[in-house]
């Protein structure tokens, strides 16, 4: 049980807002030290966990990519688009971007989206264009908030989606150690279907939240327009 601080490492390091990298690594090295393993072949570990994993260089390709599409004009792109759609505001459309990145992870397509190759270049451009489009130049807070809502909705429904695909590897690997372990037969189709029930409560909660952001943003506008007043009536 003792090996299992690595997790408590990891949620310390997550509610202290440190680096996510440093402390992911921080909390492999402490868990092989725990469970007994030499500093070599902790090392020896990460390396190996590299080499056999093409995600971790991807962005050798991915962020070159990105970068020429955003100097010729990409995000302008988006933003255009999404001006034409008078309706469409940021909440709605993150709301609907939740349901496209949950229904893709949910048949396998875990890579079509992400944070790299549509939120970072498409989607933030899209919701800030649509939050401009209906309260004009935003605020930092109110900048920040929207890349936040952005970036929740591809972690959350590639997260709660993905389980309900059969050949996903949280999937197998659970299925393999119960089995082993216990001695069962369970098959990968009755986890991925007992997923479908938790996936749909996530794209309810989260989709609501993402709604009552066009909310937000109204306070927001709200209150920026009252505190140039205030500041005004004060002066004289």
């Amino acid at each position: 049980m003792i090996v299992l601080l690595g997790v408590l490492v990891v949620v310390v390091g997550f509610a202290t807002k440190r680096n996510a990298l440093l402390v992911v690594g921080v909390a492999g090295i402490v868990t092989g030290l725990l469970g007994g393993l030499s500093p070599q072949e902790v090392l020896a570990a990460f390396g190996a966990g590299f080499a056999s994993s093409r995600a971790v260089t991807i962005f050798a390709i991915t962020l070159p990519v990105i970068g020429l599409l955003e100097r010729y004009g990409l995000q302008e792109q988006a933003r255009r688009l999404i001006a034409r759609f008078a309706k469409l505001t940021t909440g709605r459309f993150l709301a609907i971007y939740l349901a496209m990145r949950q229904v893709g992870a949910a048949v396998g397509l875990t890579h079509v989206f992400g944070h790299a190759q549509t939120v970072r270049p498409l989607a933030v451009p899209m919701a800030e264009g649509a939050a401009e489009r209906k309260h004009g130049r935003l605020s930092e807070k109110s900048r920040e908030k929207v890349r936040s809502f952005s970036a929740s909705a591809d972690n959350v429904g590639l997260f709660f989606g993905e389980d309900v695909f059969l050949a996903v590897g949280s999937i197998l690997l659970i299925t393999s150690f119960v089995n082993t372990t216990y001695n069962t037969h369970l098959e990968p189709l009755h986890l991925a279907l007992w997923a479908i029930p938790t996936a749909l409560c996530a794209l309810a909660v989260h989709g609501w939240r993402l709604l009552r952001l066009d909310r937000y943003l109204e306070r927001e506008l709200v209150a920026a327009n009252i505190e140039p007043v205030a500041a005004e009536g004060a002066a004289k």
